[in-house]
């Protein structure tokens, strides 16, 4: 493998470059693709011969938020394994416990500093490494 396969979904274009930016300080041989919607990544899952190692998944986006794209996620036998990570500004702990009862893997408030972010994104694949980066990862909320 030439790396960790990673999707983004956000519709925020300031987040994406921020994410982009914390991820490449990761000593970590990663392939970025970036969604803008629900939709658009799931087209081009349907496109795809490959399937991510991760998703970071935003949950407030037009079109198809980032709760309903979890849903079809998880219904897509094929994705079952995928960790996702819920990666927005809301921090509604019931919300959160409901997106884990639904599949999500891990939750990451999208943090203000970039020195937080690159350490988020460091743990998260630190912990999907550890789990082989198939079935289940450690569910937790990092904020």
């Amino acid at each position: 493998m030439d790396g960790l396969r990673i999707f983004l979904v956000d519709d925020d274009k300031e987040d994406q470059e921020f994410f982009r930016d914390a991820l490449s300080e990761i000593n970590e041989a990663v392939l970025l693709s970036i969604f803008n919607s629900g939709d658009e990544l799931l087209r081009a899952l349907r496109q795809k011969d490959s399937k991510p190692d991760m998703i970071y998944l935003d949950l407030h986006m037009p079109i198809l938020d980032g709760e309903e794209c979890l849903d079809i996620l998880r219904k897509n036998t094929d994705l079952k394994s995928v960790p996702i990570v819920i990666y927005s500004t809301e921090l509604d702990m019931d919300r959160i416990a409901q997106l884990f009862f639904k599949g999500a893997n891990r939750y990451i408030r999208k943090p203000d500093s970039f020195d937080s972010l690159v350490a988020s994104i460091k743990a998260t694949i630190n912990s999907l490494k550890r789990n082989s980066l198939g079935g289940n990862a450690i569910i937790n909320i990092v904020v």
